[in-house]
């Protein structure tokens, strides 16, 4: 099986990494704190767009080169392959979130870390805008990802495992499955055959 597999939100905990990091922007930055944990990214917290842009400068580059991946992902990963697997990385980080001066940077930023974590994988490809016209030309069987968007759309083609998190807790569907860990995706993909 050819399996599309997102970064942020499946491989890494954005949620915790979002919560975390955006509360002590805000501490530091005198902004009143506040989480809507139903929102998507950026829009958990009421910052306006030019304090968003500012909290990614200060820290994207630590959150793609130090971030860790989450338990048992790149171990799952490893045997999915193992068992015959196909695994195509699939992320919008070309885009989506990230300031204009570090676009230059991401796909390497983003090669070096997949590595250092012992994330194997056949191709990566860093999308803009929808990831459906990626996963179809790339005969994606199964997506694994976090965002509701992403989830809806694809799901319209191809099985969509929905990696659980506050953003995407009303996301249902047909072609979706919802899954909290690594253990549990390798569990229902052997279970597909």
């Amino acid at each position: 099986m050819r399996i599309g597999i997102d970064i942020d939100g499946v491989l890494t905990d954005l949620e915790r990494f979002m919560i975390d990091y955006n509360t002590k922007y805000c501490f530091d930055n005198n902004i009143p704190v506040g989480i809507n944990l139903g929102e998507y990214d950026d829009k958990m917290f009421n910052c306006d767009d030019e304090n968003v842009v500012n909290f990614w400068r200060q820290y994207i580059i630590d959150y793609f080169q130090n971030y860790p991946s989450r338990y048992f992902a790149a171990e799952i990963i490893r045997k999915l392959k193992e068992e015959g697997h196909e695994i195509y990385i699939v992320t919008s980080r070309n885009g989506y979130g990230v300031p204009p001066e570090y676009l230059d940077e991401v796909q390497n930023l983003t090669k070096t870390w997949l590595e250092k974590q012992g994330v194997v994988y056949d191709k990566i490809i860093f999308t803009e805008g929808s990831k459906l016209p990626y996963c179809i030309g790339n005969y994606i069987e199964l997506m694994i990802e976090d965002s509701p968007n992403n989830i809806k759309e694809i799901s319209n083609n191809i099985p969509v495992f929905c990696f659980t998190s506050f953003w995407n807790q009303n996301v249902e569907g047909k072609n979706i499955t919802r899954v909290n860990s690594w253990y549990e995706i390798y569990d229902k993909i052997k279970k597909i055959g």
